[in-house]
C-alpha cells in the first residue's frame, strides 16, 4: 500500500512538471517565437481598444497557429487538475500522522514527521502513535473521515482548487472553440456579430476572475494549513513552498480584479506574472513528488 501511494504520488508529479513547463515556457515561447512576429501583438492591441474586427481578420489568418497556443495553455492546466487533492492528501498524512508520531514517540516532529529532509509525506504511508501500525487514508471517504485541526480549510482548499483549475480549462476551451468558429468564416468585407465581445467576456471572466479566485483560496488555505504548523511538523522546504502559495493567491486576486473590471481584453497587467508564478509553484511541487523515494525496510 505505501509503494502504490508513493508511486501514485511521483507519477501525478511528473505531470505538474510537464504542465508547469507547458506553462512557463512552451506556450511563452510558442507566443514570442511565432505568435508575436506574425502580429498577435498588434491583434491583442486591436481588441483592447475595441477593434474586434481587426482582431477576429488577424485570427481568421491564424487560425491554427491561434489553436494550437490555446491548446498548449489548456493542456497545462489539464495536467494539475489533480494537484489540489494530491497536496490535500499530503497534508492529512504530515497533519495527522506526523503529528502521531510526535506524540506517540516524544520525539521532535521535524525528526519523524513524514516528509523529513524533503522526501514527502508519502514516504512512510504508515505511522505509529503507540508502537502500532496506522495506514495511511487512501480513499476520500478515509481522508474526509480523519479529525484533525484544520481540516475544513485544507478540504475546502482542495475543492476549490479543482473547480478553479476545472473553470480555467472549460473557459479557455469555450473561448477558443467560439472565437476559431467566428474567424473561420470571417472575411476582410464581414460585419462582426455584436455579442463576440460578450461572449468571449463572459468566457474570460469564468476562466480567469471565477476560476482565478477559486485558485486563489486554495493556494492562500493551503499556504496556510503548511505555514500554520511551520517547522515544527514541516520541512523548511515545504514552509517556504506555503509562503509563495499565500504570494500566488495573492497576485492571483489581484489578477482576477482587474479582468473583471476589463473582461473584453482577455487578461489584465497582473494575469501573466500571477500564471507564471502558478507554473514556478507547479513545478516546484513536482519536482518534489518526482524525487520521493520509500524508505530503506528495516
Amino acid at each position: 500500500m505505501r509503494r502504490t501511494f508513493l508511486t501514485r504520488l511521483r507519477i501525478n508529479g511528473s505531470y505538474y512538471v510537464l504542465g508547469a513547463l507547458l506553462l512557463l515556457l512552451g506556450a511563452p515561447l510558442y507566443q514570442w517565437l511565432w505568435l508575436l512576429p506574425h502580429g498577435y501583438g498588434e491583434a491583442l492591441a486591436a481588441a483592447s481598444r475595441g477593434q474586434f474586427s481587426v482582431y477576429v481578420l488577424w485570427l481568421h489568418s491564424h487560425l491554427w497557429a491561434f489553436a494550437l497556443y490555446r491548446l498548449l495553455q489548456i493542456a497545462a492546466f489539464a495536467l494539475t487538475l489533480s494537484l489540489p487533492f494530491t497536496l490535500f492528501r499530503i497534508i492529512v498524512a504530515q497533519e495527522v500522522l506526523g503529528r502521531d508520531e510526535e506524540s506517540g514517540a516524544g520525539e521532535p516532529a521535524e525528526e519523524t514527521a513524514a516528509l523529513d529532509e524533503g522526501q514527502g509525506a508519502a514516504e512512510d504511508g504508515q505511522a505509529s502513535a503507540d508502537g502500532g501500525s496506522k495506514p495511511l487514508p487512501q480513499t476520500a471517504e478515509e481522508l474526509l473521515a480523519v479529525p484533525w485541526r484544520g481540516k475544513g480549510f485544507a478540504v475546502i482548499a482542495a475543492w476549490s482548487g479543482m473547480l478553479g483549475i476545472l473553470l480555467l480549462i472549460l473557459g479557455n476551451l469555450a473561448s477558443t472553440v467560439y472565437q476559431v468558429g467566428v474567424a473561420r468564416g470571417f472575411s476582410a468585407g464581414s460585419v462582426l456579430m455584436p455579442s463576440f465581445a460578450l461572449v468571449v467576456g463572459v468566457c474570460t471572466l469564468v476562466a480567469n476572475t471565477v476560476g482565478g479566485l477559486l485558485l486563489a483560496l486554495a493556494a492562500l488555505l493551503f499556504g496556510v494549513v503548511i505555514t500554520r504548523s511551520g517547522l515544527q511538523l514541516w520541512p523548511p522546504l515545504w514552509v517556504a513552498l506555503g509562503y509563495v502559495a499565500i504570494l500566488l493567491a495573492l497576485f492571483l486576486i489581484g489578477s482576477a480584479v482587474q479582468v473583471a473590471l476589463a473582461p473584453a481584453g482577455g487578461q489584465a497587467f497582473l494575469t501573466t506574472p500571477a500564471f507564471l508564478l502558478f507554473a514556478l509553484w507547479t513545478l516546484w511541487l513536482g519536482l518534489i513528488l518526482v524525487r520521493l523515494r520509500p524508505e530503506p525496510a528495516s
